[in-house]
């Protein structure tokens, strides 16, 4: 289908994945190329499994369009926040406990792990479900994604393996768990591209530098997407998960995301040195297309995108797109000092749960040539001009509009911080030029 929403059919029994068949997840800005060409009314299926919270996964715009009378599939988290939030759009909820094998119907079965294989000692080091390169010099992707699950599926004789957004290495203990259940893995369905805001969000890098840190992590994705394959050798893998396109006033910034085409990533499996088990072959499907997980056999052969069409449907489609948060009024300085104490006394109760603190001043653009400082020691906020924001030496800043801005502070039901950052809607100035991971995470937690 789209992304990483698939379905998986053993007779009779079909489970659709990780649903986002609409337009606009991440406030309105990421969007399917090829446009889709199903509308959720028309899917019927008999389990829906959602792996983990975010919307280019658990798309609430989509789910509100599906029969609510489908069970929906989840890890059995230490939170109830998904649970909740599916609940609230009418569906049943059936918690899965980890690395157990649960009987659906026939002979199709569903086993979900944790991405961290719930170890305390795998997640333990990692704040939050994002990833990232540790620094300038250092462009290792060792990121959590601790909200994430794969779901792995098997009738009595094939097995398949969703990996849906897990990372490597975090999921290297939960892969040698299925390794041990399971034996031989017939697929994988893999991620192969940074869903994320990096490079293309970094406001103080040049196009050049923007291009060269694409290619870094494109090929650092590469080689985490080659951990899964090396541990769990299936004999099949196909790139999927994380693809989409930028649309609305992010249109210009689609240059520099770290996510190449499919096609791209089929090429660079076929013929990667780096993948160990020679019998493992990369397949690709269009939507309303199928694959044989057994035999690799295909319903049509693949067709790659045509990437002039692609561009063209972006310059007269896609850049004419409106985000929602742009209809709102524009708020005032004095809106925002209403919000920010609330907000950022719940940050910094985060801070300290996690016991970290950093000499970076957090610099976010209000209206007016106003800018909010924000201490990320304990030692609060202020309103200062753009001239004194300037002279600031250690800090990150954070470019927003200012309509989003206001949506984030006031609180999740209006929007949250990292659904904005990963749908771009961030951009990013930085000196040093270092990643502090607790200072992203924490600012997840800056809402009233």
């Amino acid at each position: 289908m789209k992304s990483s929403t698939v379905i998986v059919e053993d007779g009779d029994t079909s489970v659709l994945c990780d649903p986002w068949l609409l337009d606009g997840a991440f406030y309105g800005s990421w969007v399917h190329y090829p446009p889709p060409a199903i509308e959720p009314e028309d899917v019927d299926v008999d389990y829906i499994y959602v792996s983990h919270i975010h919307p280019d996964h658990f798309h609430r715009e989509t789910m509100e369009r599906l029969d609510t009378d489908t069970p929906v599939l989840i890890h059995d988290y230490a939170t109830d926040f998904l649970k909740q939030n599916i609940e609230r759009l009418g569906f049943e909820t059936v918690e899965l406990p980890h690395a157990e094998r649960t009987h659906l119907k026939g002979d199709l079965h569903i086993n979900v792990l944790g991405a961290d294989n719930c170890d305390p000692e795998v997640c333990g080091s990692y704040f939050g479900c994002g990833w990232w390169m540790e620094g300038a010099s250092d462009r290792t992707t060792d990121g959590s994604t601790q909200i994430d699950s794969m779901g792995v599926f098997d009738d009595g004789e094939s097995v398949l393996v969703n990996a849906n957004d897990c990372r490597w290495p975090l999921s290297e203990q939960a892969c040698m768990t299925v390794n041990e259940q399971y034996g031989e893995i017939d697929m994988l369905l893999m991620q192969y591209s940074a869903a994320n805001f990096y490079p293309q969000c970094m406001d103080d890098y040049t196009p050049e530098e923007k291009r060269e840190a694409r290619e870094e992590v494109i090929e650092e994705m590469y080689r985490d997407a080659e951990g899964f394959i090396n541990v769990l050798e299936p004999k099949h893998v196909m790139p999927f998960a994380g693809s989409y396109t930028l649309s609305g006033s992010l249109t210009h910034l689609n240059q520099y995301v770290a996510s190449p085409s499919r096609q791209e990533a089929y090429e660079h499996f076929s013929t990667s040195d780096t993948v160990e088990p020679d019998h493992t072959e990369p397949v690709l499907v269009n939507s309303d297309e199928w694959v044989d997980v057994k035999t690799g056999e295909q319903s049509a052969p693949y067709t790659p995108v045509d990437p002039t069409e692609k561009i063209q449907y972006i310059q007269d489609e896609l850049s004419t797109v409106s985000f929602p948060h742009e209809s709102d009024e524009m708020p005032t300085v004095s809106e925002f000092e209403e919000v920010l104490d609330q907000a950022y006394e719940h940050f910094d109760a985060k801070r300290r749960d996690i016991n970290w603190e950093s000499d970076t001043t957090v610099l976010l653009e209000l209206v007016d040539d106003r800018v909010a400082s924000l201490s990320m020691a304990g030692e609060g906020w202020e309103i200062v001009s753009e001239r004194e924001a300037r002279q600031v030496e250690d800090y990150v800043r954070m470019n927003v509009d200012p309509r989003l801005l206001y949506r984030i502070l006031r609180g999740p039901q209006y929007a949250h911080f990292n659904n904005a950052q990963i749908g771009s809607h961030i951009g990013f100035e930085k000196e040093p030029d270092v990643y502090e991971r607790p200072l992203y995470y924490s600012m997840s937690f800056l809402h009233a």
